[in-house]
């Protein structure tokens, strides 16, 4: 394999990069001006703003708002090579990367590597509950759950009769942390506020959406104050909140959970599931621990050095959602400030010659969690410091405007957040059956897709937490 790998003219050192996440565009950009060549390898042709996922699915925003082109955002850096693949293999003895687009398959050397392949939905060992219960990690997904979400009000307005239309009107969101919380209160907006009027035959606020978490609160690395006020906000605006339930079954027309105090088993009847409960790392990172000695977590991340390399080869770097260091959460601050400090060490080792054993450690600095509960309320933990209200709504435009790539994006998506703010209306609702049924049409012709985390190389660093 190495002997036919691939890599540029010349002889100077060559990273390659798995992964157009956060963490691989930011240190992409940090090495854009260094003396190296690099190779940032990605499934797919953008960079995704995972944050802002749910806003697509629920009409706020379009796909083009939140995924920006690789080549683009790169373009202008000439020692950057972009190439869009699958990775396939990782030899860390041999130094290659092979990586697969359709009938191609190239082999890649490298001096340095950089896996920022990110995290795809997790099931817990349920992956049957998949077909139903879409998660939100990729635009498919985005756009599968914004059409299975306005086609049950559009069946709700041919029901026949009051039980189906109260099926096709009930919304169960499974996992309480920011996505949850934020897909629940834009699903209670859309019901309560967004479609008042436009349907004849039942009236939209009579939609009934459940989120359901097996943590006795909502939100929980916010606290148990913010974590309260959150779980009162969504009650005030229509959401039923469910705590100590864990799901046990999940089908066509029903979720059934488990309440963990009484042990009861309770069914919902429900035409729209969607899951937001957990994450499971790249595969990539256990193909490379098993090479290095390092024993993977249960949920695929792999514990890396204090430099974020990986057993003893001091040229891997494992980031962002993939890495597990100091209980650091899955968030797209870790994955930028990784993605730069990994740059940052390796235009040091290259430019001025600084061995491994002198890196400095990583450190990272927590800039706060933050999630939009609902119209002008969020909540905002920076440290010990805690805002709610209109105040931590300000704040998370602010900051998540801050990382959208491209000014036409940040202006677009202030317009939109604007308009929505201000008027009811959603300019970003329509759908088409292909986005309802592409993904399991796809698997059950046995293709690939991006949603098959459990069996697939996730080439891509979601981060979908802020």
């Amino acid at each position: 394999m190495a002997e036919t790998a691939i890599r540029p003219a010349g002889n100077r050192h060559h990273v390659v990069i798995i992964g157009a996440g956060f963490g691989g565009i930011f240190a992409a950009r940090e090495l854009g001006d260094a003396d190296v060549d690099v190779t940032i390898i990605n499934r797919t042709n953008h960079h995704l703003f995972a944050p802002l996922l749910y806003q697509v699915a629920t009409g706020i925003l379009s796909t083009g708002e939140i995924a920006a082109s690789v080549r683009q955002i790169l373009s202008g850096k000439d020692n950057i090579n972009v190439v869009r693949g699958d990775v396939t293999d990782i030899d860390v003895e041999a130094q290659t990367v092979t990586s697969v687009e359709g009938e191609f398959s190239r082999t890649y050397s490298y001096d340095s590597l950089i896996v920022a392949a990110g995290a795809g939905q997790s099931y817990f060992g349920n992956d049957h509950f998949a077909e139903f219960a879409p998660g939100l990690k990729t635009l498919d997904n985005a756009l599968e759950l914004r059409a299975r979400i306005v086609t049950a009000f559009e069946r709700a307005e041919l029901a026949e009769t009051a039980e189906e239309r109260e099926r096709l009107l009930t919304f169960v969101i499974v996992g309480a942390g920011p996505t949850g919380v934020e897909l629940a209160g834009q699903i209670a907006e859309m019901a309560r506020r967004s479609f008042t009027d436009e349907y004849s035959n039942f009236v939209p606020s009579q939609a009934k959406i459940v989120l359901i978490d097996g943590m006795p609160q909502v939100l929980p690395p916010f606290g148990k104050r913010l974590g309260k006020k959150a779980q009162r906000e969504l009650e005030k605006n229509g959401v039923t909140v469910v705590l100590n339930a864990m799901v046990v079954n999940v089908d066509e027309g029903t979720v059934t959970y488990k309440d963990t105090k009484t042990e009861q088993e309770v069914t919902i009847e429900s035409a729209t599931k969607i899951w937001s409960a957990g994450v499971q790392a790249s595969p990539l990172g256990k193909l490379i621990a098993d090479q290095v000695g390092v024993e993977a977590e249960r949920n695929g991340k792999v514990p890396v050095n204090a430099d974020l390399t990986v057993g003893d080869k001091s040229n891997v770097f494992i980031i962002g959602d993939m890495m597990s260091r100091d209980r650091l959460p899955g968030v797209a601050q870790v994955a930028i400030q990784t993605g730069e400090y990994v740059a940052h060490i390796i235009k040091e080792q290259v430019e001025h010659d600084v061995a491994p054993e002198n890196r400095d450690d990583f450190s990272y600095f927590d800039k706060g969690s933050m999630a939009i509960v609902s119209r002008f309320n969020a909540v905002v933990k920076m440290g010990k410091v805690e805002v709610t209200g209109f105040i931590g709504w300000l704040m998370w435009l602010g900051v998540h405007v801050s990382f959208l790539v491209g000014a036409r994006n940040k202006f677009v998506t202030m317009l939109s957040w604007g308009i929505n703010a201000l008027t009811p209306k959603r300019y970003n609702l329509a759908t088409t059956l292909a986005q309802m049924h592409a993904r399991n049409a796809l698997l059950k012709l046995g293709e690939r897709t991006t949603d098959d985390a459990a069996t697939l190389p996730e080439v891509r660093d979601t981060n979908g937490e802020n």
